[in-house]
């Protein structure tokens, strides 16, 4: 038997193919109740109204309580970098949910200007790298080695401090 001759065995082209109302059937008998969609525009408005609400519940789960006051407080620290109202947003961080955790976090930090603020963010950089959590990238060293140039003895001798530590 050559491998061109037939055998008994059903193919691909031997499947039985449905009619054009055997599948119009099929589509309308075939909806799952999970399909089942409301189809005036009255009813749709509130289904979507209820979905809307739903999602906006879900994310106030996952957004709210510290973390998410932790984000809009980092948001707003990164908007106010370069202007005036840096200083402010990064107390504002400060008092609000602690020191800096992440390494532009403490960029701004180490460019507010006030020495109590900058002393925070070396101090956050300092233990994040202690506890292997915060990388000092190449622009954070940087920034430390201007702090260790700061008329401030004690900014620069922690910049300093921090440097060695690397």
């Amino acid at each position: 038997m050559s491998g061109r001759e037939r055998d008994d065995r059903p193919g691909q082209l031997d499947r039985e193919k449905k009619s054009f109302s055997e599948l119009d059937r099929i589509r309308r008998e075939g909806r799952s109740a999970g399909e089942d969609r409301p189809r005036d525009p009255a009813s749709q408005a509130r289904a979507r109204a209820a979905t809307g609400e739903y999602l906006k519940e879900i994310d106030g789960l996952f957004s709210g309580g510290k973390a998410g006051e932790r984000e809009k407080l980092a948001q707003a620290m990164l908007v106010a970098r370069g202007t005036p109202e840096q200083a402010a947003a990064c107390r504002a961080f400060l008092d609000g949910v602690g020191p800096p955790t992440d390494a532009r976090q403490v960029s701004c930090f180490l460019d507010s200007g006030q020495s109590e603020l900058v002393l925070a963010g070396i101090d956050a950089a300092q233990r994040g790298h202690t506890a292997g959590s915060l990388d000092l990238t190449a622009g954070l060293r940087t920034q430390l080695r201007m702090l260790a140039e700061n008329p401030d003895d004690d900014i620069a001798s922690a910049a300093e401090d921090l440097l060695e530590e690397i």
